[in-house]
């Protein structure tokens, strides 16, 4: 760091991303992308905005709220898009925490919240997941806290029942809880419909994981008026501008495709449960997921030496330091060739083992 970084920075421990190696061609089962390209309508929806780029984006986004209310089912002044559902999640830290509101959120979960905390001086407390890695709703109950729960939760794969997050709702009335739904399009089960019922509700999710959008950058969040209008607060005093007009043609019009995209989370299911299958017979330890993703463990090899030897057979996947995952290893679903070739490369990995 430079000698002018300010001292209220100088401990924060950025937020690590997934790896984006450029040295050889990985199959790359790392950051839980799709393994589908946008729809040929999507990327010719992009192509005829870049003609515009010279024109500054339409802040409100009006084309493409209007289509979402449609989808989701909710009033226009009800949404509010961002660049990616980080910057939907940064805001509500920043309208939502302060010195004398806390965040509170589990300790194997999204490592942005820690980060964002840390980013705005915010007091948070770290709730532990049960020893079977899914989270105990009612040790969220009367947190006096904003709440952040992934639902359902990464690296971890566990969705939460609708009905234990509504407990945590109706026992935190004075405090926003917000469910991170980046993963929900996958078999997960959506609050988006409590909104209209809970007014410390806000629902979040991406357009990165199943509408093959990560390069993009889109997330919108979901919530009764005031809520959003408070992010709008935010959103106008930091970036007016935060999505630009090709990402917003491409939330359009991939919301044109529901169709499509339904079919293709249908395949990553499908290919999901094959691995993780094929994962038990070779004796993993494999989490039940909801998501595009599995998180397993081999009790034959450690977490970080999988990791390595796949790595430097091609194929890349997600290895985390902390204490009560490393042995475990996050590996998302691609198409099913993709699988194949992961899951034979552990085969031949075990077997040099036992040699």
């Amino acid at each position: 760091m430079s000698r002018f970084f300010s001292d209220k920075f100088s401990k924060l421990a950025p937020y690590t991303p997934g790896e984006q190696p450029k040295d050889l061609q990985y199959v790359k089962l790392n950051t839980n992308e799709s393994p589908f390209p946008p729809p040929k309508s999507v990327v010719e929806a992009v192509c005829a905005e870049a003609a515009k780029a010279q024109l500054y984006s339409d802040p409100e986004c009006s084309l493409l709220v209007e289509k979402a209310a449609e989808t989701f089912g909710v009033k226009k002044t009800q949404l509010l898009f961002t660049n990616g559902s980080d910057e939907i999640l940064n805001f509500a830290f920043m309208a939502f925490c302060d010195k004398s509101t806390p965040a509170v959120f589990a300790d194997i979960t999204y490592g942005f919240y820690k980060v964002f905390a840390e980013l705005h001086g915010i007091a948070y407390k770290q709730i532990p997941l049960k020893a079977d890695f899914s989270i105990d709703y009612r040790d969220y109950l009367g947190v006096n806290a904003t709440t952040f729960i992934a639902n359902p939760n990464a690296p971890t794969g566990i969705s939460l029942p609708v009905s234990e997050i509504e407990e945590i709702l109706k026992a935190n009335p004075d405090h926003v809880v917000v469910i991170d739904e980046a993963y929900v399009d996958f078999g997960g089960e959506s609050c988006v419909p409590l909104i209209e019922k809970y007014d410390n509700l806000l629902v979040t999710q991406t357009f990165s994981k199943s509408r093959s959008l990560a390069g993009a950058r889109l997330g919108v969040g979901i919530a009764c008026e005031s809520l959003i209008a408070d992010l709008n607060a935010i959103k106008y005093s930091t970036n007016p501008y935060n999505v630009n007009r090709m990402t917003m043609a491409a939330g359009y019009a991939s919301l044109c495709e529901g169709a499509h995209f339904a079919k293709t989370c249908a395949v990553i299911e499908k290919n999901r449960e094959y691995t993780a299958k094929k994962l038990a017979e070779m004796g993993f330890e494999v989490l039940p997921s909801k998501t595009n993703f599995l998180l397993a463990k081999s009790e034959q090899i450690s977490g970080e030496e999988l990791y390595q030897k796949l790595k430097a057979r091609g194929v890349l996947v997600r290895h985390f330091s902390a204490e009560r995952i490393k042995d475990y290893n996050r590996v998302s679903i691609g198409t099913l060739k993709q699988m194949d070739i992961f899951l034979e490369n552990v085969r031949q990995i075990l077997a040099e083992k036992e040699q």
